[in-house]
C-alpha cells in the first residue's frame, strides 16, 4: 500500500503542473473520495496514515463540499510542511479555509487551534513570497491579523511589493487597523534602509516620534538632507524634537525654508515669466465689451479687486505694476478698509523673501492712516509665511501692535502673527495672542481673528491650554455677540487645534452643549458631526457621538459623511425635510417640489440680512456640506454625485455652501465636469449661490492658467457687468486662475496626494467659512481674510539638486499617475509622458520619472526638491 500511495502521490503532483486542464487524478478519483475516506479511518500505521491524509487533502478540493474544510483538516493531520509542492490552487484552497477556521474558532479553543495552524500559515507565506505571490500572502496575514508573520520572509526582492500593497490596503481599513498597518510598513522600510518612504508614512500617521526616528537612524548625510526637504513642505512642525546630529546646522538651514525664494526666481527666469503684468492683462479687457470697461473704470471696488489680483498673480515674484509704481501711489486709490488689503498685497508679492521683502513694506509703518498701517502689519506676516528666520522679524515687529488702542491695527498684527507662525506651535506667540481673547476691550472682530491666529499656530496639536482658552471665550459670549457673524470663527479655531485628533475630541464637544440654540448645533457641526443632537431623527446607534469633521479630515469615513448628510437633511423650521432611504448617498435629497417654499425662505433671509446681518454662527447645514468635502478630501469625483444631489434637492443653506465644497474637493484641478457644474451655478438667481460658485471657479483653477476657465470667467464678467459684487468676485477668481503666473497650487495634499498639510487646509477653511456669509464678510470690510489662502500656496514644481544642493538640470518624463500596486515586474508609474528639463511644473495628477539612468533620486516621489546622486557604475 505504501508503494501505491507513493505512485498516486507522484501522479497527482506531476499532473498539477498543467494549467489548461483539470488534473486527471482528481477527475478519476472524485467519485471514490468517500471510499478512500473510509479506508483512511481503518489505517493504523502513522507514517502510512500521514501520507494518505496528504493525498485526501488534495482530493478534497474536488470531492468534498466547499464548507466542509476537509482540505485543511487532512492537511493538519498529515503535518504538511511544504504545501507549495501541490501547486498554487491547493495553496489558495488552504488559505481560504485557514481564514475561516482562524476567525471563527470558538473562544475556549481559540489558542489551541491557532497554535496548530501557525506552522502551516508560515509555510504558505514562505511559498507565496518565493513564487511571486506576495499579494496572496499579504491577504492571508491581513485576514488573520498576523502581519508580523511576514517579517522573516521579506528580503530585498519582495519587500517593496509587499509594502506598496499593504499601504494601499490601509486606505480601506478602519482607522485603528490603518494606523497599525502603516506603522508596520514604516518599520519594514526602515529595516531595508528606505528612509524616504518611511518618512512619508510617518507624515501620514502624524507621528513625530517616528519622524525623528527616520531622521536620526539614517546614516547617510545626503539622505538626511533629502528627508529635511520632505519635512519642510509640512508647515505643521512634524519634527517636534530638536535634531542633535553633526550636520544639525545644515538640517536647520533646510528646515527654515529660506531656499524657496531663490529657486522660485530661478524657475521664473527659466520659464521667462519675470515680467510683471497689469491686472488688465490678466482680465484681457480688450476682449470685453466697452460697457463693462466704462462701468468698472476707477471704481473703489474695482481698484480693490485689482489689488488682490496683482498680489495673487505676482505672489513671490517681488515686483508688480501697481504697488511698485510709487508715483501713482496705488494704495491711495482705494478707500478706507480697501487700503488695508491693498497694502497687504505687498506682503504676498514679496512672500518668502524675508531679507528683501520687509524693506518696501517698512515705509508704510510710518503713515498716519491706520488702515494702511494695518495692511503693512499684515504684509509682514505674509512675507514670513512658511519661512523661518533666526532674527524672528514678524514677532519683533508685530508684537507692539497686538494690544494697540486702535482695533484696525490689532487686526493687522493679530492676523499677521497667525499667518507668520502657522503650524509652528510657538508657545510664546500663543501666550501673546491669548491676551487678545481675554481682553474685555477687544471687539468681536479682533477676538475672532485672535482665535483664528491661535488655531493656525496650534493646528493639529490638540493643545489643552489653547483649546481651553478658546472654549472659555466662546462660552462667555453674550447672545448679542453670538449673533455676530464673526463668532463663527471661534468654533472653527477650536476645530483647527483638534484637526486629525479624533480620539481626544469628546471633551471640547461636550463643553459646547451649554451654548443656546441655534448656536450650539452650528458650533458643534463645525467641530464635529454630532448625531445624538439631532432630536428630529432617530439616533444612529452604530455611530459614536462626537464623530468629528476636523478630526476626521481626509479620512473619507463613510459613517461620518452619512451623519453630515443627515444634518444637511434637517430643516431649520419646525417641519423636517423629507429624506430618501434608497441609499446613504442621497440621504440629504428632498424629493418634493419646493419652488414656493424656497422663494419664501430667500425673501425672509434677505430681509433679515438687511435689517441686522447674520443671526447665526453659521448654518449647520452649510457647515455640514463643507464638512463632507473636508472629510472626503482627495476623493475627487467620488464626491461629485453627493454635491449634485445637495445642489438639486438640498435646503437653501446647504445649496449655498455646495459650490464651495465642490471647489474644495477639486483644488487646483480644473476638471471639465466640475467647471461646467460651477459655471451653471454662477448664473443662479440666488446671489449667495452665484457668489460662492464664482469664487469656487477660482479655487478649482488656482495657479493653472486654464484657458477654458479664463474664457468662462471673461464671459461671466460681461454677464455680471451691472452687479459690482459679482464682478468683484469674478476678478478675484481671474487672479486666482493666474496665481503665481501659473506656477503655484493651493492643494493641501502633498506627495501623490498621500500627505496632508494641515496648516494649508486650515488657511483654506478660514476663507471658505468666511464665504458662508459672503455679504457681511468678504464683500463688506473683511476681504483681507482671503489672504489666508497664502498658507496653501506652494510652487507645483520639481527641482533637482546635486549632493551640494546646487541646481542640477536633468531630463525627466512627466505624465499621468498610474496605479502599479500588484502589477507584475517593474512597470512604469506614469503614462503618456512628455520629456522636460528640470526645474519643471507638475499639474494635478501628474508624476515625474528620471528619463536617464545616469542619476538616482533619493526621494521615492519626484515632487518639490529632490536630490540626485550619480550612480556608481556610470562614469
Amino acid at each position: 500500500m505504501l508503494i501505491s500511495l507513493s505512485q498516486l502521490r507522484l501522479l497527482m503532483q506531476t499532473s498539477t503542473t498543467s494549467m489548461t486542464s483539470v488534473p486527471k487524478p482528481l477527475k478519476y478519483l472524485k467519485n471514490s473520495y468517500n471510499d478512500m475516506k473510509n479506508a483512511y479511518k481503518k489505517i493504523q500505521r502513522k507514517d502510512l496514515k500521514r501520507q494518505f491524509a496528504e493525498v485526501l487533502s488534495v482530493l478534497s478540493m474536488a470531492g468534498a463540499p466547499s464548507s466542509s474544510k476537509e482540505c485543511l483538516r487532512y492537511c493538519i493531520e498529515s503535518k504538511v510542511t511544504k504545501p507549495g509542492e501541490w501547486g498554487h490552487e491547493y495553496v489558495r484552497q488552504l488559505e481560504v479555509e485557514i481564514v475561516d477556521e482562524w476567525t471563527n474558532a470558538p473562544v475556549k479553543d481559540e489558542d489551541s487551534i491557532r497554535t496548530k495552524l501557525t506552522p502551516l500559515v508560515k509555510g504558505i507565506i514562505k511559498f507565496d513570497m518565493k513564487h511571486n505571490a506576495e499579494i496572496a500572502g499579504c491577504d492571508l496575514c491581513l485576514e488573520i491579523d498576523q502581519l508580523n508573520f511576514l517579517n522573516e520572509y521579506l528580503d530585498n526582492t519582495n519587500f517593496e511589493r509587499v509594502c506598496r500593497y499593504l499601504e494601499s490596503c490601509a486606505a480601506y481599513s478602519e482607522d485603528i487597523e490603518r494606523r497599525q498597518i502603516l506603522q508596520i510598513v514604516a518599520d519594514h522600510y526602515l529595516r531595508f534602509q528606505e528612509h524616504c518612504k518611511a518618512m512619508l508614512i510617518a507624515l501620514q500617521l502624524g507621528d513625530s516620534d517616528l519622524v525623528h526616528k527616520c531622521l536620526t537612524t539614517c546614516s547617510d548625510n545626503v539622505m538626511r538632507k533629502q528627508l529635511s526637504f520632505i519635512l519642510v513642505r509640512q508647515r505643521g512642525n512634524p519634527l517636534k524634537k530638536d535634531y542633535q546630529g553633526g550636520d544639525a546646522k545644515d538640517i536647520e538651514a533646510i528646515l527654515s525654508n529660506g531656499h524657496v525664494n531663490n529657486h522660485y526666481h530661478l524657475l521664473a527666469r527659466e520659464l521667462d515669466i519675470l515680467e510683471p503684468k497689469h491686472p488688465d492683462d490678466i482680465y484681457k479687457t480688450w476682449l470685453e465689451t466697452n460697457t463693462l470697461r466704462r462701468a468698472e473704470h476707477d471704481s473703489a471696488r474695482a481698484n480693490l479687486a485689482a489689488s488682490f489680483v496683482s498680489g495673487f498673480v505676482h505672489a513671490g515674484f517681488g515686483q508688480d505694476k501697481l504697488m511698485e509704481n510709487t508715483a501713482g501711489c496705488w494704495v491711495y486709490k482705494n478707500k478706507d478698509h480697501g487700503m488695508l488689503s491693498a497694502t497687504a498685497s505687498l506682503g504676498l508679492i514679496h512672500m518668502w523673501d524675508v531679507d528683501g521683502g520687509l524693506v518696501p513694506i517698512d515705509k508704510y509703518l510710518y503713515t498716519n492712516n491706520y488702515n494702511i498701517k494695518a495692511g503693512a502689519l499684515l504684509a509682514i506676516g505674509l512675507v514670513n509665511c512658511g519661512v523661518r528666520n533666526e532674527c524672528d522679524p514678524a514677532l519683533a515687529l508685530l508684537s507692539d501692535y497686538v494690544y494697540s488702542e486702535n482695533s484696525v491695527l490689532r487686526i493687522g498684527a493679530v492676523l499677521g502673527l497667525g499667518l507668520a507662525y502657522a503650524g509652528s506651535q510657538r508657545s510664546d506667540v500663543t501666550e501673546l495672542l491669548t491676551g487678545v481673547l481675554v481682553d474685555k476691550a477687544s471687539t468681536t472682530e479682533v477676538v475672532s481673528l485672535g482665535a483664528i491666529a491661535i488655531g493656525l499656530i496650534n493646528v493639529g496639536s490638540a493643545d489643552a491650554e489653547a483649546s481651553s482658552t478658546l472654549l472659555q471665550r466662546l462660552l462667555e459670549l453674550t447672545p448679542q455677540k453670538l449673533s455676530s457673524t464673526y463668532s463663527r470663527f471661534l468654533p472653527l479655531a477650536l476645530g483647527m487645534i483638534y484637526m486629525g485628533c479624533r480620539d481626544i475630541i469628546d471633551a471640547p464637544s461636550a463643553a459646547l452643549e451649554v451654548l443656546p440654540e441655534p448656536y450650539k448645533l452650528a458650533a458643534q457641526t463645525m467641530l464635529e458631526a454630532i448625531f445624538s443632537s439631532l432630536s428630529k431623527y432617530e439616533r444612529l446607534k452604530d455611530i459614536s457621538v462626537g464623530s468629528q469633521v476636523c478630526a476626521y479630515v481626509g479620512t473619507g469615513d463613510v459613517l461620518i459623511v452619512q451623519g453630515l448628510l443627515r444634518i444637511c437633511s434637517e430643516s431649520m423650521n419646525d417641519d423636517p425635510v423629507p429624506v430618501t432611504a434608497v441609499s446613504s448617498l442621497v440621504t440629504c435629497c428632498d424629493q418634493r417640489p419646493r419652488a414656493i417654499e424656497v422663494t419664501e425662505n430667500r425673501t425672509k433671509e434677505k430681509l433679515e440680512e438687511k435689517q441686522g446681518g447674520s443671526k447665526e454662527i453659521g448654518s449647520p447645514q452649510a457647515i455640514a456640506t463643507l464638512g463632507v468635502a473636508v472629510v472626503g478630501l482627495g476623493e475627487g469625483k467620488e464626491n461629485s454625485r453627493i454635491f449634485g444631489q445637495i445642489g438639486r434637492y438640498g435646503p437653501i443653506a446647504a445649496r449655498r455652501a455646495m459650490p464651495l465644497a465642490l471647489g474644495l474637493s477639486s483644488l487646483s484641478n480644473p476638471d471639465l465636469a466640475v467647471l461646467d457644474v460651477l459655471n451653471k451655478y454662477s448664473h443662479d438667481n440666488d446671489s449667495d449661490v452665484a457668489n460662492n460658485a464664482i469664487f469656487a471657479l477660482g479655487l478649482v483653477g488656482a495657479g493653472t492658467n486654464n484657458a477654458r476657465l479664463a474664457t468662462m470667467l471673461r464671459q461671466l464678467a460681461c454677464y455680471h457687468a451691472k452687479n459690482p459684487m459679482h464682478l468683484f468676485l469674478v476678478r478675484i477668481s481671474q487672479g486666482l486662475v493666474h496665481l503665481g503666473k501659473g506656477t503655484l497650487s493651493i492643494s493641501p495634499l502633498r506627495y501623490a496626494s498621500k500627505v496632508l498639510d494641515r496648516a494649508a487646509l486650515a488657511g483654506l477653511l478660514v476663507v471658505l467659512v468666511a464665504f458662508l456669509d459672503c455679504q457681511n464678510l468678504i464683500l463688506s470690510k473683511s476681504h483681507y481674510l482671503m489672504y489666508c489662502l497664502a498658507l496653501a500656496m506652494e510652487p507645483r514644481w520639481l527641482v533637482t539638486l546635486d549632493e551640494n544642493l546646487q541646481s542640477l538640470p536633468v531630463s525627466v518624463r512627466v505624465g499621468q499617475t498610474v496605479d502599479i500596486v500588484g502589477k507584475a515586474g517593474n512597470p512604469k508609474s506614469i503614462s503618456g509622458g512628455y520629456v522636460h528639463t528640470t526645474p519643471t511644473l507638475l499639474s494635478s495628477g501628474e508624476r515625474a520619472e528620471l528619463a536617464l539612468d545616469e542619476y538616482e533620486a533619493l526621494s521615492s516621489v519626484l515632487e518639490g526638491f529632490v536630490i540626485l546622486r550619480q550612480k556608481s557604475n556610470v562614469s
